[in-house]
């Protein structure tokens, strides 16, 4: 067990794309963790997609050891949190595990929406925060102008504020010895009963579940029965380790370290992100506070694109919940595609990263509904029902009114672009609170109803902002708004995948849209295809595919005209009894192509 007073618990927070990863590769390069030869670039980012991507997705752990300028030897837990609004659950719960935070801000791009958004939890949670400038060797860095934005927007004292360059390696050294001299040692006692947090859980499909705890009092050790505090489950702690960023075997954990365990639990269900550990003999008086639990914002439909990959699905989405407690999935069917499953997620990007993940690690082919967002909808009768899929929506009549969830939107943006957003904002609903600059970056505070911004805000922001703006957003609240079913019919028949929830001011451009769409999309039949959009009983647009015409009248080389007349009478009967009777099968890619229609 190391030394409580030299023990150094922090996590790395700032913006997408402003190098934290790069800075935890060099904290772990400088520290020995891994050897030049070991060592790789964005060596925390271990799924492929990441490394791809450059963003982290999930919040990883390393413990280093570090001989300060003092002479001692300190233990430093480092957890590198997700940069992207939609994984702000991951970061939540890796700052409840530490006492302090390293701020990484970008010296050339500054402040954005999402750093401040991090760091405030930071302050919330009385965390000691060290600001760092990182990227200096860049030509565009203006490290004395981000240091008072930093003081202007945050509100923290940035004059002693490192400057980085964590690609170079320069500053480093600098930054390990603020993380010994700035942030405290965590407070605990080895001699009271065993309480420890829950951080996360993950399975491997050689130990099983592996459950990253933080030990508040009391030891840890391989062999003792451990006891979930939510759950009362009891398991046999078979296992106790650490990240280095290897996995390596340790006797014990002590108070304010940061490690791994095994059990034998063979479910991640099992383990409650949040839940207090303690020792089975001897529990602790009362349990933590634990973390609020994840909340499903956005809900789409994924349906395999053959049918007999059902039975596959269900497999891969239940393996992929293994690894992701914030994913939720339930069964469900469709006229149109048939049978699947109605997924939830944090956000868009969330759900793109669950759907690119299940076509590379499980070789599946999907098709995706429209995604929408829970609406409350309060009966007449008195009753609240949640609505997930707006084609469970219930008789209009039995309706008293809807309710739509809202967020409050942080956007920070150079100032030149700021009417563009503006304009952005205001068409899609939104509500102007806050104005304020820094410098010449405006910072906006919008409330905007989340319906609006799943489908495309984010890429409408970046596109009308050249790609300078950035986003942050937290659910406010559930509002009364004016919202109706608005289903598309081909041929008189209503597609259930194409539904969708729309502002009653809204219906009639949407719905125009995905006719328009729909119409180049569906091959021509041997009849004339109606495509409607509809709310309720009104048909608010139409689109018609005119019908395949076959010559009847080319075997009629002379004669009277009464001949051709009658040949087209009889085939004109024919088509309408054909359009009666006739099915519009559309085609898997048509699905696709209007689904991505709604997403731009």
């Amino acid at each position: 067990m190391a030394k409580l007073e030299n023990i150094r618990n922090f996590a790395i927070i700032a913006h997408i794309d402003h190098g934290k990863s790069t800075l935890a590769d060099r904290l772990i390069q400088d520290c020995g963790g891994l050897t030049n030869r070991e060592m790789k670039q964005q060596v925390l980012d271990s799924m492929e997609i990441e490394r791809e991507r450059g963003i982290t997705i999930k919040a990883q752990t390393v413990r280093l050891e570090y001989k300060a300028d003092d002479g001692e030897t300190y233990i430093l837990n480092l957890m590198d949190t997700p940069g992207h609004v939609d994984f702000a659950y991951e970061v939540s719960r890796s700052l409840k595990a530490c006492e302090g935070s390293l701020l990484v801000v970008d010296a050339s791009q500054g402040v954005e929406a999402q750093t401040l958004a991090n760091v405030y939890q930071a302050i919330d949670i009385d965390h000691e925060v060290v600001p760092v400038l990182n990227k200096i060797d860049l030509p565009a860095a203006e490290p004395e102008r981000i240091r008072r934005q930093i003081e202007d927007v945050i509100g923290i004292d940035a004059s002693e504020a490192i400057p980085v360059s964590a690609k170079t390696g320069v500053g480093v050294h600098e930054v390990l010895e603020a993380l010994v001299t700035k942030l405290p040692a965590p407070k605990g006692d080895a001699n009271k009963p065993l309480k420890a947090m829950l951080v996360d859980s993950w399975y491997d499909p050689y130990l099983g579940v592996v459950v990253l705890v933080r030990v508040m009092d009391g030891v840890m050790k391989k062999g003792m029965v451990m006891k979930m505090m939510a759950t009362g489950a009891e398991h046999p702690i078979d296992r106790v380790g650490i990240f280095s960023p290897k996995k390596t075997p340790v006797e014990s954990l002590g108070p304010g370290e940061i490690g791994f365990i095994t059990a034998g639990i063979k479910e991640v269900a099992d383990t409650n992100v949040g839940d207090t550990i303690t020792e089975a003999k001897k529990p602790c008086a009362e349990a933590l506070a634990g973390f609020k639990p994840s909340q499903s914002v956005v809900f789409c439909g994924l349906f395999p694109a053959d049918a007999a990959d059902f039975e596959h699905l269900r497999d891969s989405l239940h393996k992929l919940r293994l690894n992701d407690a914030s994913f939720e999935f339930e069964a469900e069917s469709s006229a149109a595609l048939g049978f699947g499953f109605r997924c939830g997620f944090l956000g868009m990007l969330h759900l793109e990263i669950i759907q690119e993940r299940l076509y590379r690690e499980f070789n599946l082919d999907l098709i995706t509904t429209s995604p929408s967002v829970v609406y409350k909808v309060h009966k007449t009768d008195g009753t609240l029902e949640e609505l997930h899929n707006p084609a469970d929506m219930p008789d209009p009549v039995r309706i008293a009114h809807i309710e739509e969830p809202w967020i409050e939107a942080t956007i920070m943006l150079p100032d030149e672009h700021l009417g563009s957003v503006l304009k952005l904002c205001e068409d899609r609903r939104g509500i102007q609170k806050q104005l304020t600059y820094a410098g010449n970056r405006a910072m906006l505070i919008y409330e905007l109803p989340l319906n609006e911004v799943v489908y495309d805000f984010y890429d409408r922001l970046k596109s009308v902002s050249r790609g300078y703006a950035s986003f942050d957003y937290q659910l406010k609240e559930y509002r009364q708004g004016d919202l109706v079913k608005l289903s598309i019919l081909v041929n008189a028949e209503p597609v259930d995948a194409l539904a969708m929830l729309v502002h009653r001011s809204q219906a009639e451009t949407r719905g125009r849209g995905l006719c328009e769409r729909l119409k180049d999309l569906i091959p021509r039949q041997m009849f004339k295809i109606p495509i409607q959009a509809a709310i309720g009983g009104k048909v608010v647009a139409r689109e018609t595919i005119s019908a395949l015409r076959k010559d009847v009248t080319a075997k009629c080389y002379g004669g009277d005209v009464s001949r051709k007349r009658k040949l087209l009478e009889k085939q004109k009967a024919g088509k309408k009894r054909m359009r009666t009777y006739g099915k519009v099968e559309i085609p898997h890619d048509a699905f696709i192509a209007a689904l991505k229609m709604n997403d731009s």
